[in-house]
C-alpha cells in the first residue's frame, strides 16, 4: 500500500485515470519510485547549484574561506545521500520520460552576467534542499534533519555571497580611509574632515569615545551631511544607533562592541558594517558574520590603537589570503610606514594622525593616496 492511498495498487492499476507504480526496494527500504525520482533529481540539482556557487567563490571572488565552506557543504550533502535509506535512487531515474524536460520559462536561458548566474544557483540550491528534506521524511527522518541543517547553511552562504558581491562594488574605489578624532585634529574637526575629503579621502569614520550621546549624534549628522554631498561613505565607530539616526552609511564595530550580526540587525540592511580584527582567529570569526569590510591591525603601534600586541604585516598577509571581503590595513600607518604596508598586500589603508594631525590636512591625504594609487598601478595584481 502506498502512503496516503487508501487501497493497494499494482502496476497498471489506476484511479481516475492516474496510473501508479508500485513501490520499489531502495537498499533495504521500501520507497515509492516517485519519491526516489524526486530525491534523485533534486540531489543532482543541489549538487550542481552548489558547484556553480563554489566555482564563483573560487575563481571570481578568490575567497578561500567561502570556497572551503561550499566544498564542505557539497561533501556533507553527498554523505547524507549516501545513507543506506538513500542508496539506489538512481535506479529509478527516467530522464527520457520526465515531463519536466520540455518545460521552459522565457528567462531560463538568459543571464545578464556571472552574478545573475550565481544568484539563480543560490535559489536553485535552497529549493532542491527543501525538496530533498521534505521527501526524505517519508523514508528517513534522520536524513531529513541533516538536510534541514544543510538548507539553513545554504541560506547563510547565499547571504555571504551577496554581501561579498555588494561589498566589492561599494568598496571598489576606496583607497584612503580616514579616522576623525577631535583630540588628534590640527584644526576644527569638521574642517579637518572636509580637508581630508578635498585631499582625496574615499571614506571617513567618526571615532569619538567620550562624547555624550546628544553631542555625538549632532556631530555625526553634520559629518554625514558633508560626506553625502561629497559622495564619500561615512561610518560611525561603535554606535549602530548613532549611525542609523544620523544618516551615516555604516557602523564600525570592534572586538568589545556588538557583533557584526547584532550591529547589522540594529542598523538594518541598507547600512554597511565594518569590523576590527587583531588576529587571524578574530578575522575568521568576522568572515563567518560577513561584514562589509574587515579592518586588520594594528600594523604598527599608534595613538588610536594602543595595543600591547601588534600583529603587524603578517596578519594582513594572512587575512588577504583567506577572504575576498575588502580588507583595510589600520594602525600606525604613516608616510614612513606606508611602503611596508603596501608591500604586504594592502589595497586600502586607514590613517588618522598621518592625515588629521598634519598642518596641511588636504596635502597629507593627497600624498598618501597618490602613493597608494601609484603602487597599485605598478602592481597589476592589486
Amino acid at each position: 500500500m502506498l502512503a496516503g492511498w487508501p487501497i493497494s495498487l499494482e502496476v497498471g492499476d489506476s484511479i481516475d485515470g492516474w496510473v501508479r507504480v508500485s513501490p520499489q526496494y531502495i537498499g533495504d527500504h521500501r520507497m515509492d519510485s516517485a519519491i526516489a525520482r524526486i530525491i534523485d533529481a533534486n540531489a543532482n540539482r543541489a549538487r550542481e547549484a552548489l558547484r556553480v556557487i563554489e566555482e564563483f567563490a573560487r575563481f571570481d571572488l578568490d575567497d578561500k574561506t567561502l570556497s572551503s565552506e561550499l566544498k564542505s557543504l557539497r561533501h556533507e550533502l553527498a554523505g547524507a545521500l549516501a545513507r543506506d535509506t538513500m542508496r539506489g535512487v538512481i535506479r529509478c531515474r527516467d530522464t527520457q520520460s520526465d515531463v519536466g524536460r520540455t518545460l521552459e520559462t522565457p528567462s531560463e536561458y538568459q543571464r545578464d552576467d556571472l552574478r545573475a548566474v550565481v544568484a539563480a544557483a543560490c535559489k536553485r540550491a535552497s529549493e532542491a534542499l527543501r525538496a530533498l528534506e521534505e521527501c526524505s521524511k517519508t523514508v528517513d527522518p534522520g536524513c531529513s534533519r541533516l538536510l534541514e541543517q544543510l538548507r539553513y547553511r545554504a541560506y547563510e552562504i547565499e547571504r555571504a555571497v551577496t554581501i561579498r558581491i555588494d561589498s566589492r562594488g561599494r568598496f571598489q574605489g576606496i583607497t584612503l580611509y580616514v579616522l576623525i578624532t577631535e583630540a588628534l585634529c590640527s584644526g576644527h574637526w569638521l574642517a579637518t574632515a572636509q580637508a581630508a575629503i578635498a585631499g582625496g579621502a574615499d571614506c571617513i569614520q567618526l571615532r569619538e569615545k567620550s562624547l555624550s550621546d546628544r553631542v555625538l549624534l549632532a556631530r555625526a549628522r553634520e559629518l554625514a551631511a558633508v560626506c553625502r554631498e561629497a559622495g564619500v561613505p561615512m561610518f560611525v565607530n561603535d554606535r549602530p544607533d548613532i549611525a542609523r539616526l544620523s544618516g551615516a552609511d555604516g557602523v564600525h564595530v570592534g572586538q568589545d562592541d556588538l557583533s557584526v550580526a547584532e550591529a547589522r540587525r540594529a542598523v538594518g540592511p541598507s547600512l554597511m558594517v565594518g569590523c576590527s580584527t587583531h588576529s587571524i582567529e578574530q578575522a575568521w570569526a568576522a568572515m563567518a558574520d560577513s561584514p562589509d569590510y574587515i579592518a586588520v591591525g594594528p600594523m604598527f603601534a599608534s595613538t588610536t590603537k594602543p595595543h600591547l600586541d601588534v600583529p603587524g604585516l603578517s596578519l594582513l598577509r594572512a587575512v588577504n589570503a583567506e577572504t575576498s571581503l575588502p580588507v583595510v590595513a589600520i594602525g600606525g600607518i604613516s608616510h614612513q610606514t606606508l611602503d611596508a604596508v603596501l608591500g604586504a598586500g594592502a589595497r586600502r589603508v586607514c590613517a588618522c594622525s598621518a592625515v588629521v594631525a598634519q598642518p596641511d590636512v588636504a596635502a597629507a591625504a593627497r600624498e598618501l593616496k597618490r602613493r597608494v594609487n601609484e603602487f597599485k598601478m605598478a602592481n597589476s595584481e592589486f
